[in-house]
């Protein structure tokens, strides 16, 4: 039996300035099918679907959903015509509660003579979040109180409840636990199985070639083809994703290279009440050392202590000198540099100048007698964004211009540019395409060679396996096993400390 089209794009077109961002592309999508869209950091595949939902105006070209031409001025539109979208980042409203962002938009419902019933419309959502398996989070609550994964569960029940027949999931799962991206896959079958479709992207191949049944490739802006994923490999994608082969370097493949014995940070008997609890460790010259663990499990807390960014905190962070690390400006100073898994609210400034968010650490260091030189700095952010190979028109361009790897590459870049001698990375390649996390791995590697000391959390067991020297496994707030680099050491052994 033939199948039904959902969503038909003819020739759809964007610019910004003078990038083209999507060039003339057409695709077409079938109902009850999950449509992987995938390419490189900066390929367009998230500005062709922010300008499906509304997000952007489209720069040429339709979309027609159902047979139904599509003229959508924003989200709310696109809600109301049947599409919906979780993006990459976050998009939860802060200063709401979670009822209020589930329902942003389509509060007329709970509305009465002009007054909002708050308590039925905390009474539904609440409802909506126990069916969805998430009943910890409760309807009524602020938003804020919330961490990052949670606010991505909000999301999803704001994206779905209506039952979409397009949903847009755009890197989403990079910022969920494994039990968050099951659910995930649970609520993206649900949708294929009811004649609904789905739009996937994702810089996991694996995961695509698990779940989509058909991939699209996008290139620089432009179409390059559409596959079946039982009939490819990654390795075929890769090559689609990047019009050649990539080699076969990716992580580590030194095994028994000595550590320095030269401690260069110490944390002591650490506890942030309700995140972690009795955390100690110590960080050795030139080492690279992972922390793992589920969500939930504190690890991500632990990098927030060492940039000396968790108030609530008992214990001791100090360096080698004995310097205390008790706030951020301390460590800037001492050179510890942070990037956070939450990117576009905690580790850059959306709406500002790549340039701006480059020299930010080390305005210090670039004043000449308390004076600034503006050619100064915008030589200084050209060479070290340059350097990450930031995809860009130049560093006067907005941050929020930005795709998510070069983002990640700005804020990589200002580290870089500072010379930090201790880096906290969390989740350093979360939504980054796989050429650019060979990049940033085998920038990692040559840090270390430096002499370079290296934290990185991640939730990716390959990578902690991949490119730690000790991994510490957390639970519950507590530090539950430490590995060593081993060629033998495998996922299950660092799975059955985290559970």
């Amino acid at each position: 039996m033939d199948k039904k089209t959902m969503l038909v794009a003819e020739h759809i077109d964007k610019r910004f300035g003078m990038t083209h961002a999507v060039n003339d592309v057409s695709v077409t999508i079938d109902a009850g099918e999950i449509r992987a869209l995938i390419g490189e950091n900066g390929s367009g595949k998230s500005t062709f679907c922010q300008m499906l939902c509304g997000i952007y105006t489209i720069g040429g070209g339709t979309f027609t959903l159902d047979g139904k031409e599509l003229h959508i001025k924003n989200q709310v539109e696109a809600n109301d015509e049947g599409i919906s979208i979780i993006v990459q980042e976050m998009g939860t409203l802060s200063g709401l509660t979670v009822a209020e962002n589930i329902y942003l938009g389509h509060e007329k419902p709970f509305m009465h003579y002009g007054v909002k019933d708050t308590r039925a419309m905390n009474r539904e959502a609440q409802k909506l979040l126990d069916a969805y398996g998430f009943g910890r989070i409760k309807a009524g609550s602020m938003i804020d109180r919330y961490n990052f994964e949670d606010r991505k569960l909000v999301e999803i029940v704001k994206a779905t409840y209506m039952k979409p027949k397009i949903l847009v999931i755009d890197e989403t799962t990079t910022a969920l636990s494994q039990n968050g991206r099951l659910e995930l896959y649970k609520i993206m079958d649900a949708v294929r199985a009811d004649g609904r479709s789905v739009i996937f992207i994702s810089h996991d191949l694996g995961e695509v070639l698990s779940h989509a049944d058909t991939v699209s490739i996008l290139r620089d802006g432009e179409y390059i083809d559409t596959v079946s994923a039982k009939d490819v490999t990654e390795d075929d994608l890769k090559r689609l994703m990047v019009g050649r082969e990539i080699g076969s370097a990716y992580y580590r493949t030194d095994y028994g290279t000595p550590v320095s014995d030269e401690v260069v940070l110490k944390v002591s008997g650490v506890t942030v009440p309700g995140e972690i609890e009795d955390v100690s460790f110590e960080l050795h010259r030139g080492e690279i050392l992972g922390f793992g663990g589920l969500s939930e499990c504190g690890m991500h807390e632990v990098g927030k202590v060492i940039f000396g960014a968790s108030w609530d905190r008992a214990g001791s962070v100090t360096l080698a000198n004995g310097t205390a690390i008790n706030d951020i400006p301390t460590a800037i100073k001492n050179s510890i540099a942070y990037t956070s898994k939450d990117r576009d609210n905690e580790s850059i400034i959306l709406n500002e100048s790549i340039r701006n968010n480059v020299v930010l650490p080390s305005i210090d260091d670039l004043a000449n007698h308390g004076l600034l030189n503006g050619r100064k700095l915008t030589r200084f952010a050209n060479e070290h964004a340059t350097n990450m190979q930031t995809k860009m028109q130049n560093v006067g361009q907005f941050v929020s211009d930005l795709s998510g790897g070069n983002k990640q590459k700005v804020v990589l870049a200002r580290w870089l540019g500072k010379g930090s001698d201790i880096l906290v990375l969390d989740s350093p390649t979360r939504g980054i395409d796989v050429k650019v996390k060979q990049a940033i791995y085998a920038l990692m590697a040559d840090m270390q060679k430096q002499g370079k000391s290296i934290i990185m959390i991640s939730e990716e067991i390959p990578e902690l396996l991949g490119m730690s020297d000790r991994i510490f496994v957390m639970k519950d707030g507590r530090i539950n096993g430490e590995f060593k680099r081993d060629p033998a050491l495998s996922e299950e052994d660092l799975i059955a400390k985290m559970v």
